[in-house]
């Protein structure tokens, strides 16, 4: 049975709190005891309501879980956890490949483990991550991510795009930057291939914004171009059908204007690669770069 891996929010307290307890719980005795312990379900709701987390399970059955903590220098892993009768089927392997890729735009995915419990510290080496410190009885490990992507080909662009778009959440503010022609609403094309919303994504040039609601139950695609648009007040004006707090917003020509419509934002660079190239040459690639602020 293959591990299904899918991103879960609050409304998923119940599950991750349990596999939480019955994981960390089979662990051996600790002093102190790991913070995990302590959880509840107020807690548990709380971690995952910043940027949610990771169910693994097999055979419809929740196994492994991670709740994604995003923080100054990275993303942080936390409450990482697999029940001890699935052990060895290649859930914790699987739920890192997730976290990782729901990483994507930080410099570095971070987790902390116990100096007591080697085969721990050796997981995590093994899947990538390196010692970057120590304060016992912890032991702090990162693993450094690719912030910049070249995009060759609007195949490649959109690709990128939808990759990013399975990451979001709602309440994400996504700020694009990039010349005339740049790539930015291909980009964005991707990205609501990645959110699974109704209607192609096309220029809001003439129309300033739109809405795609979601197919899937999760968060509309509100679709914005700054372009034209004087102020922050024009933005805050827009009269939208849906509240960008339960929605992920993409703002092109947003830089300067747009960062006040979030405490966080992803902002993405859409750069022409000119080293290389001729008039003649038949594509026009480009480099994407990706940041969390």
């Amino acid at each position: 049975m293959a591990v299904d891996v899918r991103r879960v929010g609050p409304e998923a307290a119940a599950e991750v709190l349990a596999v939480v307890r019955e994981a960390f719980g089979a662990r051996p005795a600790l002093d102190p005891p790991a913070d995990a312990l302590g959880e509840d379900l107020a807690s548990i709701t709380r971690l995952l309501r910043r940027r949610g987390g990771l169910l693994a399970s097999l055979d419809g059955a929740p196994v492994g879980c991670v709740v994604l903590d995003p923080g100054p220098d990275g993303m942080v892993l936390r409450r990482f956890g697999v029940l001890p009768a699935a052990r060895g089927r290649g859930v914790a392997t699987a739920l890192v490949r997730a976290a990782l890729d729901a990483s994507l735009g930080h410099d570095a995915v971070r987790v902390v483990a116990r100096q007591e419990l080697p085969d721990t510290v050796g997981f995590w080496e093994a899947a990538g991550f390196v010692e970057t410190g120590r304060s016992t009885p912890y032991i702090e490990l990162a693993h450094w991510l690719g912030t910049s992507f070249d995009a060759p080909d609007a195949e490649t662009m959109r690709a990128l795009g939808e990759r990013l778009g399975a990451t979001l959440v709602p309440g994400d503010l996504v700020v694009l930057t990039g010349e005339l022609g740049a790539g930015k609403t291909t980009f964005t094309q991707g990205l609501g291939e990645g959110l699974q919303v109704r209607g192609g994504v096309t220029s809001p040039t003439f129309v300033i914004s739109r809405v795609h609601p979601s197919l899937v139950g999760g968060p509309d695609l509100v679709h914005v171009d700054a372009y034209r648009l004087g102020g922050l007040a024009e933005l805050d004006d827009l009269d939208l059908d849906t509240p960008l707090e339960s929605s992920v917003t993409v703002v092109e020509w947003g830089a300067g204007l747009a960062e006040a419509l979030a405490d966080a934002r992803l902002e993405v660079l859409i750069e022409r690669t000119v080293g290389g190239t001729t008039p003649e040459d038949e594509l026009d690639p480009r480099r994407v770069s990706l940041r969390w602020v």
